[in-house]
């Protein structure tokens, strides 16, 4: 009696565990199936990113188109400072469209990492990993993955949350300690999406910066013009005094300057900061800081404004998201811009995981004067 017992619970187990198999492979080809036959997709989702005890959040908004197009638009919503990494047949770059600027990759981008807000990568994360952990709950599924982020070794693992219509509905990248670093949730996820021709080149991004400096301009003249005609029917002490604000104001946009040398938290063991240099520019201030040690470094900080004409300026390395910024990540250097303010961190003798610990240090915001 006793082994016929035995015999009926592992029978038991054998249809719970076969069951749980089954339905992990169902789902995990109904998600291949949707994300890798489709043409194209957009999706629109929220990005929060945990550094140092702080929380920065981005609006996302992805394209995808097949041979190999994305376009992914990343704004910060604690400045608004905007962002675009395009991928095309050309190469990849990640656009400033505020400072009329880009770098420019030859990069495996988005193959080189696991990407937290692209769908193509979440399936490769979930087919690489062997030993990934599969549940049903509440009426999602749960997948739990191994993650590949070679420059921050903090992320190990992600929950992978999938709804009833077998889409992400909510990614949680997480530390050792299993507290989420990173969350993604997708708000719209659109399939069957078309997007016009030129929608994946440069020039897309580059026009319509142009077109809304364009509206900004003809907007200016406007405003001028009325101006001049009110300042006409004024008379001679109104016209002294608008000139006198109109001084002021550019005398104020060409004394822009950083208020605050922003100090980074970490620093490696026995390396301290050495020199401190300021410099004048025409359109700001750029300050130069040197650590010696055992680990040396150097830190640039300078004030950063609009370029009249779009510049591209070619990078060896990759597209690497900070937790303010998207940078520019090569084997000795890091740079990006937060708040009006350009950074360049390099060194001969740190690793990118310890140029990546600094930058992410650098967490206060400066102010401009």
């Amino acid at each position: 009696m006793k082994k016929k017992l035995i015999l009926i619970f592992l029978f038991s187990v054998f249809l719970l565990v076969g069951c749980g198999k089954n339905n992990e492979s169902v789902v995990m080809k109904k998600m291949d199936k949707k994300i890798n036959n489709i043409d194209s997709y957009h999706l629109v989702g929220v990005l929060d990113i945990t550094n140092n005890d702080e929380s920065y959040t981005y609006d996302v908004d992805v394209a995808y188109k097949k041979e190999n197009n994305y376009r992914v638009n990343l704004i910060n919503k604690s400045n608004s400072h905007e962002q675009i990494i395009l991928k095309n047949k050309d190469a990849v770059y990640v656009v400033t469209p505020s400072l009329n600027k880009s770098f420019k990759f030859q990069s495996d981008w988005p193959n080189n990492n696991s990407q937290i807000y692209l769908l193509q990568s979440i399936m490769q994360d979930i087919k690489n990993d062997k030993e990934r952990v599969f549940e049903e709950k509440n009426g999602e599924y749960i997948f739990t993955t191994s993650v590949k982020y070679p420059n921050n070794k903090k992320l190990v693992k992600q929950n992978i949350k999938v709804g009833s219509d077998y889409l992400v509905k909510e990614i949680e990248v997480l530390d050792g300690d299993n507290v989420p670093q990173m969350i993604m949730k997708f708000k719209e996820i659109d399939l069957n999406t078309t997007f016009d021709d030129n929608y994946f080149e440069l020039d897309s991004i580059t026009d319509t910066k142009n077109d809304e400096e364009k509206g900004t301009e003809n907007k200016d003249v406007e405003n001028k013009d009325t101006e001049n005609k009110n300042s006409s029917s004024e008379g001679s002490d109104s016209n002294v005094e608008k000139k006198n604000k109109d001084d002021d104001s550019q005398s104020s946009t060409k004394s822009s300057s950083l208020d605050d040398v922003i100090f980074p938290l970490y620093v490696p063991v026995g390396t301290t900061l050495a020199n401190q240099e300021k410099i004048s520019k025409t359109d700001g201030e750029r300050v130069i800081l040197t650590f010696d040690g055992e680990k040396p470094f150097l830190l640039v900080e300078e004030t950063s404004a609009p370029k009249n004409d779009f510049s591209i300026l070619p990078t060896y390395g990759e597209p690497f998201l900070m937790a303010e910024s998207v940078a520019a990540l090569t084997n000795n250097s890091l740079m990006w811009n937060s708040n009006g303010v350009e950074y360049y961190l390099v060194s001969d003798v740190l690793s990118q995981p310890e140029l990546i610990e600094i930058a992410n240090s650098i967490s206060t915001i400066p102010t401009m004067k």
